[in-house]
Order: C-alpha cells, then sequence, then structure tokens
C-alpha cells in the first residue's frame, strides 16, 4: 500500500449561500484545492453528498459535479453515508490512491441546505434516521440526540453547563474561521436562555442547516514530493457501523461505529488515542462532541464534559478539539463536513490556520472524526508531519 498524502485543500463560503447554487459552491471549493495543490490534472472525483435530490431536486451529481469544473470524461461519482458521506468520500479517495490506480484524487463534499423550507429540510435530515421505527413515530434528529443526552445525564451526572461549554467553546473558535457561518462568541448563559429545541438541548446546542462545500486533494507521495508544497501524510482510515435505530444500540450515551472506526484508524497508523495530539469531532450537537471523544477513548466515559468545562478540550488545552468552530459555529452541510475536517486538520499540521485558530506547539499529529446519523456510520482518518 502506498503512502498516501493530502496535498491541497479548499472551501467555498459556508452559511445561507442565496446567490450561488449547489454547482457553484463545488466549483468554489474545488477550484480553490486545485490551485492551492498546484496540481494540472485529476485522476478522479468522489463528491459526498447526503441528500441534493431532496434539498434542490438534483440527483446525478458525480457527473454535474466534472462538468462544471470543466473535467468532462473524469471519473466521479457521489458518496452517500449522511453526515458521514464528505468523510468516506476521503476514504475512498485514499484507498484509490493507495493501492496504486489513481496518483491525483479530489474527494470532496457539498449540500445546499437553504433552498427549500424549514419543514422540507427536516424531511431530508430525517431520512438519516430509521423511517418506520424512529421518524414514523415523530422522533427528529434534536430529539434522538436528545435523548442521548438525557440518558448521559443520568448515567454520569453530566450537567447543563458542561453541554454549553462545547457551545462556547467551538464559537471561540469558529469566531477566528474567515469561512463560519457563525463566527461569534457565545456565553454559557445564552446557551441555556436560548430556545428549547428538544429538552434539554437548546438552539445554541444544536448546528444549524448551511449551504458549502469542502474539497481535498490526495496523492502519492511522490507527487507530493514533486509539487513542492506542503503536504501532511494519511496514516490511518478507518469506517464502522452500528445500528440505524437508537433504541437497538447497546448504549446510548456511546458511539460505538466511532469507537470501532477510531481503533481501525489507529491500527492502521500504528499509534494510540494517547499519540493524538488534537481533533476534529462531530459536534452536530453538543452532546455529539462529549460522546464521542468518549468513544474514541480520549476521555473515559462520563468525564469529557468536565474536561470541556475546565478547559482542556479550548486551543490552548490538553487536548484542542474543532480549532475551526466545528458543526456547531462553522456550519454543518452535511455532505462537506467530512471533507471540511479534513481541511482544517491539514490547515493545522501545516501551519496555516487562520486568525490565531493555530494550535500552540506546532502539533504533528491529528485526527477527523465525522459520522451519520445518530452514529449509525463513522469515519476516522488519522494525519501526520510528513
Amino acid at each position: 500500500m502506498r503512502n498516501v498524502c493530502v496535498v491541497g485543500v479548499g472551501m467555498s463560503q459556508w452559511g445561507e449561500v442565496w446567490k450561488k447554487s449547489l454547482r457553484q459552491l463545488f466549483v468554489d471549493a474545488a477550484l480553490d484545492a486545485i490551485n492551492n495543490a498546484g496540481v494540472d490534472r485529476l485522476d478522479s472525483l468522489y463528491v459526498g453528498c447526503m441528500s441534493s435530490g431532496l434539498f434542490v431536486g438534483q440527483e446525478h451529481i458525480g457527473a454535474l459535479m466534472a462538468d462544471y469544473l470543466g473535467m468532462r470524461g473524469l471519473p466521479a461519482a457521489r458518496v452517500e453515508s449522511a453526515c458521514a458521506s464528505g468523510g468516506i468520500a476521503v476514504r475512498q479517495a485514499f484507498i484509490e490512491v493507495a493501492s496504486g490506480i489513481s496518483d491525483i484524487v479530489m474527494a470532496s463534499g457539498v449540500e445546499k441546505m437553504t433552498d427549500c423550507s424549514g419543514g422540507e429540510a427536516t424531511f431530508a435530515l430525517a431520512t438519516a434516521a430509521d423511517q418506520e421505527y424512529e421518524v414514523f413515530n415523530g422522533a427528529t434528529f434534536p430529539g434522538l440526540y436528545a435523548m442521548m443526552a438525557h440518558a448521559h445525564m443520568h448515567k454520569y451526572g453530566t450537567t447543563r453547563d458542561m453541554l454549553s461549554a462545547v457551545a462556547v467553546k467551538n464559537h471561540r473558535n469558529g469566531a477566528k474561521n474567515p469561512v463560519a457561518q457563525y463566527p461569534f462568541e457565545i456565553k454559557l448563559e445564552q446557551v441555556a436562555k436560548s430556545v428549547m429545541i428538544a429538552d434539554p438541548l437548546h438552539i445554541l446546542d444544536c448546528s444549524p442547516i448551511t449551504d458549502g462545500a469542502a474539497a481535498v486533494i490526495v496523492a502519492s507521495e511522490e507527487v507530493a514530493k514533486k509539487l513542492g508544497k506542503p503536504y501532511i501524510r494519511i496514516t490511518g482510515s478507518g469506517a464502522a457501523t452500528d445500528s440505524l435505530q437508537l433504541a437497538q444500540r447497546e448504549d446510548m450515551t456511546a458511539i460505538k461505529a466511532a469507537t470501532i472506526a477510531s481503533e481501525r484508524a489507529l491500527k492502521m497508523a500504528g499509534k494510540t488515542i494517547k499519540d493524538v495530539q488534537f481533533a476534529e469531532v462531530h459536534d452536530c450537537f453538543t452532546i455529539a462532541e462529549l460522546a464521542v471523544l468518549e468513544s474514541i477513548g480520549v476521555y473515559e466515559p462520563g468525564q469529557a464534559g468536565a474536561a470541556t468545562l475546565a478547559g482542556e478540550t479550548a486551543l490552548d488545552g490538553k487536548f484542542p478539539v474543532n480549532s475551526s468552530g466545528g458543526l456547531k459555529s462553522k456550519g454543518h452541510p452535511v455532505g462537506a463536513t467530512g471533507a471540511a475536517q479534513i481541511v482544517e486538520v491539514y490547515k493545522q499540521l501545516t501551519g496555516q490556520a487562520e486568525n490565531g485558530r493555530q494550535i500552540p506547539g506546532s502539533p504533528k499529529i491529528g485526527m477527523a472524526q465525522n459520522m451519520g446519523g445518530s452514529g449509525a456510520s463513522a469515519t476516522v482518518h488519522i494525519m501526520e508531519v510528513a
């Protein structure tokens, strides 16, 4: 298996982007990545996208995006794994380069979520849950994660302030991210006093509806060296699944798919979680960040909340988490999120994080954890300084 490197990254603006279409957002991010990498060709293209058919009525987007990128004839395909679509696209690109089939592959993600009503967006997102046993009975994703939060609070004594601390920390980081949807800071009391969505989750516990795209170019190390630009190695890639239905999980307070994916990625990289210095994790709701950090072994079960409240996951903390602002502040265009996490890890490992977001101490090893739905699918990547 060949060494696989990230040689360039790009992102569109994220938020309610009314004046740009699905394809335009993709092209913005893709051209940004191509220019950043300095490559003169692509051998293949993967586009992570959860629900373009429901959000904007457009399927068959692999061919569409290759066309509008000016690369007709390019092998291109859409990848879908709910909110983990972007991460799985990166994994597919990694596999293709590692196998030797291709030398330069773009892994991307895109979603246009604001060109429909709130009800239509809720319906589209709910397709990532179990339709017969959850959605039919009225469950929404805020409701499912609210049940996870209540279970975590009951089992471990997790508090309102611990949940709020996740949002406060991620907004503090996102305020420094030039493409973030919500680049402003908030306070603990603001989270607790914001509109209730699904008890105990308030609106400031929830990631937003977002338009946006991200692109990552992966290549063989031979190509990376010839380009003469900063690059990092992807040394581990893991993926896993669990029951789609939350009620069938062994433990509602943990994300088993994230545990398995993390174990697989770390084993491939020849590392343990103690070797990893920072991470981008899937904070679609504040409880998700805590559950993920415990599931991948950064903290023992029930300890992530207190650690977050104490500042351990801040930029200058023991284990920085979501230096990009995470889904909570940066935004969550579901198909693009996993690719954007790789963008952030690349920037941190190459010392290019903007506006004071650079993690102190020049980190050498980072992780990206992306998941779909309430955690029924997950992917993890380990990246290291070349």
